[in-house]
């Protein structure tokens, strides 16, 4: 089977040796994104509510490019720099998901990039 990477322009650029998501065997493996502004350049260090929602809309793109989108997740990993926050970054969650409710997991560290709050990572199935 194919191994195909993904790289569109809509999400940050990878910042190492990895892709944005690699394509195989009819899923999407999104590498773990952080709240980067795919078009500035600009880490958003703001609320955890603003970082959640650009992590999400970076992994929607990326999704995109790759033949799949949020309905298609089938599990998601939450990483996030302080469990407290986790109420307010299920609210922004939820709401970009609507009904849909892939799998999850919330692991909680201590740091992340940059001083970043969330980083999430998922896996998706290409739409038919």
């Amino acid at each position: 089977m194919e191994i195909k990477p993904v790289l569109t322009p809509n999400a940050p650029s990878p910042g190492g040796h990895y892709s944005q998501a690699i394509v195989h065997n009819g899923l999407v493996y999104v590498a773990g994104q952080l709240p980067i502004d795919p078009k500035t350049g600009e880490k958003k260090l703001g609320s955890i509510e603003e970082q959640t929602e650009q992590v999400l809309t970076n992994i929607r793109e990326i999704l995109l490019a790759a033949g799949s989108d949020l309905n298609h997740v089938l599990k998601m990993t939450v990483y996030v720099s302080d469990i407290s926050l986790w109420g307010k970054v299920n609210e922004v969650y939820a709401r970009m998901l609507g009904e849909h409710r892939p799998a999850r997991a919330v692991v909680p560290v201590r740091e992340l990039h940059h001083g970043f709050l969330i980083e999430i990572e998922a896996v998706a199935a290409v739409r038919a």
